[in-house]
This record gives C-alpha cells, structure tokens and sequence, in this order.
C-alpha cells in the first residue's frame, strides 16, 4: 500500500535530470543493509569514530568506537551503505511514537515533540550519519544516497514528518531537497560542541515534491519490506539492492497507464 505522498508522486513522475540520472547509476551498484548494534566491534560503530575524529568531535578511545544509549533503543534501528560491496556510510533511524518516545530529537527538542506524540503523530527521527572519508570524495552525492534510507523509512512506518536535527551550516540543504521546515529555535545535544535547530518535514505534503525532483529517492515495497519488515524483532536481513530506477520505471507506467503496476 502506497503512502499518499508517494501515490502523488507516482502519477506525476518527471524526465530524469542529468544529477538524477546519475545518482540512478550510482544507485544500481548500491545495497543496503540492516545491521546489529548489540555488537561492540561493529563496523558501523568503527565508521561513526573516524568519521567524527576528523573533525576532533569525540575524544580518542582505544576501543576505536562511538556508541551511546540510543543505539540499542527499542524503536532504533541502523543501516549500512555499500557500494560495490564496501561499506561507505552509515546512519540510525528511531520511529518515535508515544509507545516509544526516544530519539535525538527528544532528547534535544522534547516540549516541541512531546505534545505532537500526544496527538498521535509519530516520526522518523535520523541520526549518527557518517561517511568514509576516501568515499565522500569519491561520491560527493553520498549525503543523498545515504538519506534515501531515511525516506525509505517515512514511507514504511507511515510516520507524519522526518525529522532533522541539524547544525546551522546544514539547513539549506534540508529546505531545499526535503522542504524541511523550522520546528525549534537554536538548541544544544548532549555531547555535541555545535548548537542544532529541529527542522521536520510532514510526508503527504512535503513528499511528493521530493520525489518528483529527486526520482532516486523512490523504491519498491519489496525494498522496503525487507529493510524495516523485521526492524524491531531479532532477524536481519540480508543487503538489499538498491529498487530506484525500478520504482521510477513503474511510476512512469502508473502515469501512462493509471493503473499501479503490480511486483514482478
């Protein structure tokens, strides 16, 4: 079943840009994966600390990691990026609900969530969003590719709005991909050295522009299935390829047709 947001955007599909297309490319070498992080030398973990090591944000540790209590969260859940079989980025998604109110963004922004979740609004809450530094030069697009997980999310879940807690310097990227809207003023999160600003955008109506401007961000319920399906419970699944160009090519046919285009 179709979120509205992605059923608008399905019966609008565009031509592909030329930036679009390439992420399109890039994406049929991608797989993601869902990892576990009860494991103290995951990858992911390995990833996280010389990520933020570079930019001398954590102290050193000799164990050569960074974790913290939201990791084994009962609403958490993180994600691997590979391309080509090697692992370029990471990043946890919390799907906060009044049954399970955890997330960065309560921990920073909790009178302006907490009262949404008392109306039965829930999110998907991203966070812990690192990249290898050879594959960030490599792919500059990588923030795109790796945020796709985050939509992938918002559509599964059915979640309201997708949160963003971001530092000043990153606002403008979410405005302008994700019409992502101020939701806090200027806040601090425990252990960061740079003050955030919550911003969210609500699916059904900030959805379907993303994803006409931004065709790669699409997938197949069959992704998303087997990505978030078993999120909460102890089974993992194996890499997922990346579905965009196959998501894209069946909304073209929905557009032409006026009929959804039933899983191969």
């Amino acid at each position: 079943m179709r979120s509205d947001g992605e059923a608008s955007a399905a019966t609008s599909a565009a031509p592909v840009s030329r930036f679009a297309g390439t992420l399109m490319d890039i994406l049929d070498r991608v797989e993601y994966s869902r990892v576990r992080m009860d494991v103290a030398d995951n990858p992911i973990y390995r990833l996280r600390y010389e990520a933020y090591r570079r930019e001398e944000s954590v102290p050193f540790n000799d164990a050569g990691i960074v974790v913290d209590d939201l990791d084994t969260a009962p609403n958490g859940m993180s994600f691997g990026v590979y391309i080509d079989g090697e692992l370029v980025s990471s990043i946890r998604l919390h799907h906060v609900s009044a049954k399970y109110p955890f997330g960065p963004s309560m921990k920073s922004c909790p009178d302006v969530l907490q009262p949404l979740l008392d109306k039965g609004e829930t999110f998907i809450d991203p966070s812990r969003f690192t990249a290898d530094y050879e594959a960030s030069l490599a792919y500059p697009a990588l923030p795109f590719l790796t945020l796709r997980i985050a939509v992938m999310g918002s559509i599964f879940f059915k979640a309201d709005a997708c949160l963003a807690l971001v530092r000043p310097e990153h606002t403008a990227f979410y405005r302008r991909v994700f019409g992502s809207e101020e939701m806090s003023d200027v806040r601090v999160y425990p252990g960061l050295t740079f003050p955030v600003t919550l911003f969210g955008a609500y699916v059904n109506t900030k959805l379907p522009g993303t994803l006409r401007r931004y065709p790669f961000f699409m997938s197949t319920e069959e992704e998303r299935e087997k990505l978030f399906a078993r999120a909460m419970d102890e089974h993992f699944e194996a890499p997922q390829r990346a579905s965009s160009r196959l998501a894209y090519e069946r909304a073209l046919l929905e557009q032409q047709f006026g009929t959804q285009i039933a899983a191969e």
